[in-house]
């Protein structure tokens, strides 16, 4: 599983411009592979200019084409490319740090309780945001370096143009979360990735912590460590898979965040007293 943003800030053959972690670029390079999996520590909002992909979650399926506008919070995503048409999209990377910058500076922003959240979450496609991303493209022109204070406008810009618009209470809700509910945060980081192969240092990186801190406030929220917490989540969600869904037992493995099936079963007969096999024959029969 690799960090989008770390492949994307890293790859000079990617046309990218950056204030401070905030980034865009134009992304238009095929993976590697039919599905990739993949994470990033920062939020990001995608435009799809041309072709199609599909961002697979544990919440869903979410088929991006022409003209789609999302944002996908920080975290895990199995990304399906499709080979058939080209494809490009804008691609902005906005970490929560600079979100809550821009918001603090906007009047008569009330606390709204974020309620249910998926991690890809719409858009509204307004007049407005599509000039936006229009009024982008010369800035990629190759001769071209925009001052550092324009640029920095721009990605304010695009916070304040989801912020102002009635369509996207969801993700303003979320945008408040951010702002004044940090132990939500950090359990929604928590309860939408388990079932990803990161290790604890990529879960402190998605919840903006320390390793120390970030152990430290699991305590706090979920009074056990989050390598066992990480291990129960992951288990009883096989559990699930295995029975309620039919699943293989490499299948069931994989989507619970397990990379060796050996070592999966082992850990599943300690924890339930039978193996995965035998527990998915019993449902099947």
């Amino acid at each position: 599983m690799y960090n989008f943003y770390s492949t994307v800030k890293g790859n000079p053959a990617y046309r990218q411009l950056s204030c401070g972690e905030a980034l865009v670029s134009i992304f238009t390079c095929p993976l590697d592979s039919k599905f990739a999996d993949l994470w990033s520590h920062h939020n990001y909002v995608l435009y799809v200019m041309e072709g199609r992909k599909v961002w697979h979650t544990p919440h869903g399926s979410y088929d991006l084409q022409k003209g789609s506008c999302v944002f996908v919070r920080k975290g895990a995503s199995i990304v399906e490319q499709f080979n058939e048409t080209e494809f490009c999209f804008v691609l902005f990377f906005l970490p929560d740090a600079f979100i809550c910058d821009v918001l603090k500076s906007k009047p008569g922003e009330k606390i709204r309780p974020a309620g249910k959240l998926d991690p890809v979450i719409p858009i509204h496609n307004s007049t407005a945001a599509e000039a936006y991303f229009l009024s982008l493209m010369p800035y990629f022109r190759p001769s071209y370096q925009p001052d550092p204070l324009l640029l920095e406008l721009k990605f304010r810009e695009l916070v304040l143009l989801i912020a102002e618009n009635p369509a996207n209470e969801q993700l303003l809700s979320w945008f408040c979360s951010l702002m004044n509910e940090p132990q939500i945060v950090l359990q929604r980081v928590m309860e939408d990735n388990f079932c990803f192969n990161l290790k604890l240092e990529d879960y402190a990186r998605l919840s903006a912590r320390s390793l120390s801190a970030f152990k430290r406030d699991f305590v706090s929220l979920f009074n056990t460590t989050p390598g066992k917490w990480l291990m129960d989540k992951r288990l009883y969600h096989a559990r699930h898979l295995l029975t309620s869904q039919a699943k293989t037992v490499a299948e069931a493995a994989f989507e619970s965040g397990f990379e060796n099936p050996s070592h999966f079963s082992r850990v599943f007969k300690q924890k339930f007293g039978s193996s995965p096999v035998n527990v998915r024959d019993v449902q099947v029969i």
